[in-house]
């Protein structure tokens, strides 16, 4: 093993720091019981975005408040969890917001088709995030 990493639980209504630690990818300590034991304690699950991890070195950036627990990672570990914790350049970050327009665009059509098709609009809400008012208004355009 290498670097020890931070795991860490971002507080709730913080900014986004690190990566989350389902994004980079399989840790063999995550298996771990401590890893397991300290989620469990913060009632949290390894999916959740708020369970968040940053490479050693970086432990300045959690916040004061937040729980964390020190993990060691291999030196290719240590490499993927580097590179998901690395800035975006701005052309990503155009492309997924272009990404997302195009995705987007149509959500009216996407909406018709599904209550057609007999999707209640509670369901639609749930499964795009729509909020259940912009349903009801795609309706009625």
């Amino acid at each position: 093993m290498a670097d020890d990493a931070l795991l860490f639980v971002l507080p709730e209504r913080h900014p986004r720091l690190g990566a989350a630690l389902a994004e980079v990818g399989e840790l063999e300590c995550a298996e771990t019981p401590a890893v397991s034991g300290w989620l469990q304690a913060h009632g949290m699950s390894a999916s959740s975005e708020r369970v968040r991890i940053l490479p050693a070195g970086a432990e300045v950036l959690v916040p004061e408040d937040a729980e964390r627990l020190p993990v060691p990672l291999s030196e290719e570990e240590t490499v993927r969890v580097e590179q998901a914790c690395a800035p975006r350049s701005v052309t990503d970050m155009e492309a997924e917001l272009l990404a997302f327009r195009n995705t987007t665009q149509d959500w009216h059509a996407l909406v018709h088709r599904a209550l057609t098709a007999g999707i209640p609009a509670p369901r639609i809400a749930q499964l795009t995030g729509l909020d259940p008012q912009d349903i009801v208004l795609a309706v009625s355009d």
